[in-house]
């Protein structure tokens, strides 16, 4: 049966709920994604198919299962988000520095960096169909819910 595992590698993931409330939790990520080269990212759990994801609360030391839908941003080191093989790699990447505010009136302020066919705007970013986007903050990356977002500010860099 152990041919038959998966291999993972936990990973560190500070959770902001909906309302607010923050939990250190540590998810598992697969060593090989299956939609591009390289390890699965928090991004690829996050916008992944299944709406409950298993993970480790530290504080009250069990194993947990947080809806996705429920979580208003995780934040992860940034080796860990780093984008995974492909075509980011040879395109330059469109990059507008912004500032979030969320639905509970909460900021972040970072940087949005994305490749897409054309470029495209912003907006049409915003607007893609992922529960999650990366935002690349001062020392970590912050994935942040769409649904939990009340406005993005351009600012100045």
């Amino acid at each position: 049966m152990e041919e038959l595992r998966v291999p993972k590698r936990r990973v560190p993931v500070e959770i902001v709920q909906s309302g607010g409330a923050v939990r250190r939790v540590t998810v598992f990520l697969a060593e090989n994604a299956h939609f591009h080269v390289g390890p699965e990212t928090l991004g690829d759990l996050l916008n992944g198919g299944e709406e409950f994801i298993p993970a480790f609360d530290e504080e009250a030391r069990v194993m947990t299962f947080l809806n996705r839908r429920s979580v208003a941003l995780a934040r992860v080191a940034n080796e860990v988000e780093a984008q995974a093989g492909g075509a980011e790699d040879v395109t330059i990447p469109v990059e507008h520095q912004v500032e979030i505010t969320l639905v509970d009136g909460s900021r972040l302020e970072g940087i949005v960096s994305y490749v897409r066919p054309g470029q495209g705007r912003l907006v049409e970013f915003l607007n893609e169909r992922e529960l999650f986007f990366r935002l690349l903050e001062r020392d970590r990356t912050a994935l942040v819910g769409r649904h939990h977002v009340a406005r993005v500010a351009l600012t100045s860099e």
